[in-house]
């Protein structure tokens, strides 16, 4: 490094650790050295316009910091959502959009009512019988549901089968473990806490009721082939190989988010692919827990379009100025949830830390799934969801990229 150049990167990652001594759960994860971390700590209590500042101050020395492309790409879109964050901090007026925009280089339309509809016309069919179809939908779930004195084993026989499959198609460090825990009153269903050195601790909320079928999609995303082992390939490849320190700190409402939530919502079509459902029932029916995997399948393809009404919730309750008793019908009309699960959607949506975060979710993997399904005609899958584990792409490098195919 020049003389009196810059280290990106490095301020960079005492940037985002100082973001945590403002709001607490900031730094989703950091595995780099303690000194840094200590230094940070010790240093004056930072504020919401100095970090601004800094977060400015880096993007305009991004230019000659002399970083090939890609890092430079993944610090600018981190540099320009943690600039936001520090704006809405300070008590500067950021429009909803704008703010989603920022932090994950996506631009929020609603949803179509009809695609709903349509959604909901095709579980008429998958579901016959008396009531309406909210009622019947609940009543499918509730016979889904694993017993609460069940979950644990029914996650430990799915971590064990999903880690199988992800060794042998991507691989992983032999040192890698994953420690489950139950926990209640948190606003997700379940949470990755990576610890560093390949180990994470994976909480799931037992406030929610889990069903069977979907516990698979719970396993595979906050650990095999999703969150943990995409921590795991990024330490071992991005950080010790490489050197990319950017890569030791995991930050809140920044680009890394939305690829990171939208590889994780794949990780079942990364690891097992169509039969998913099948491939699960017989799993947990090796435990005695059934369900009917195939019907599992064609319900879940069914309600796809679904998972865009929790977006259009953040739309309507922080841009179009609805209250929080219209969001919550609107979220039970068309998701066909429970008045109480539609508060416990709210209660995310309405998160000081969390309120955009849903995007990640919806954005993430429409995005994801479209990229992936646009690989060459001779690439296999595996080959092309490994590069979400390894390389530091962004939302928009992975746009530009569908554009040009």
């Amino acid at each position: 490094m020049a003389p009196g150049t810059v280290d990106v990167p490095l301020e960079y990652v005492r940037l985002g650790l100082r973001f945590d001594r403002l709001e607490a759960g900031f730094v989703d994860a950091y595995t780099g050295e303690k000194r840094i971390r200590a230094e940070v700590e010790s240093e004056p209590a930072p504020t919401p316009q100095g970090l601004r500042d800094q977060a400015r101050g880096l993007l305009r020395e991004l230019d000659a910091a002399g970083l090939p492309e890609d890092r430079a790409a993944f610090l600018r879109g981190q540099l320009t959502g943690l600039e936001c964050t520090a704006r809405k901090m300070s008590g500067e007026p950021v429009g909803f959009l704008d703010e989603v925009r920022s932090y994950f280089q996506v631009d929020l339309t609603l949803g179509d009512p009809a695609a709903y509809a349509a959604a909901h016309a095709e579980l008429e069919t998958l579901l016959p019988g008396d009531g309406t179809l909210a009622e019947r939908y609940a009543a499918h779930r509730r016979r889904e549901e694993c017993p609460p004195q069940r979950l644990d084993a029914a996650v430990h026989a799915l971590s064990s089968a999903l880690r199988d499959r992800v060794r042998g198609r991507y691989g992983l460090p032999e040192a890698e473990t994953v420690r489950y825990e139950v926990v209640t009153d948190k606003p997700w269903s379940g949470f990755n806490y990576y610890e560093g050195d390949y180990r994470s601790r994976v909480a799931i909320n037992a406030d929610l009721p889990h069903r069977l079928s979907q516990l698979v999609h719970l396993v595979a995303h906050e650990s095999y082939p999703g969150h943990h082992t995409e921590h795991c390939r990024k330490e071992r490849g991005l950080v010790e190989r490489a050197g990319h320190l950017e890569h030791t700190v995991f930050l809140v409402n920044t680009p890394e988010c939305l690829m990171a939530e939208g590889l994780a919502d794949l990780g079942v079509d990364a690891a097992v692919g169509d039969g998913w459902g099948t491939w699960s029932a017989e799993v947990l029916g090796d435990l005695g827990l059934r369900f009917d995997g195939h019907l599992a399948e064609r319900i879940a393809a069914a309600s796809a379009p679904l998972n865009r009404v929790r977006q259009d919730a953040a739309v309507l309750l922080h841009d179009r100025g609805a209250d929080a008793d219209e969001v919550a019908a609107y979220i039970q009309r068309w998701s066909l949830v429970s008045p109480d699960r539609a508060r416990q959607q709210l209660r995310f949506l309405t998160h000081p830390l969390w309120r955009a975060y849903i995007t990640t979710y919806v954005e993430g993997y429409d995005l994801l799934h479209r990229w992936l399904a646009a690989r060459p005609e001779e690439q296999d899958v595996a080959d092309r969801f490994v590069r979400l584990l390894d390389e530091p792409l962004t939302p928009a490098v992975v746009a530009a990229e569908l554009s040009a195919a």
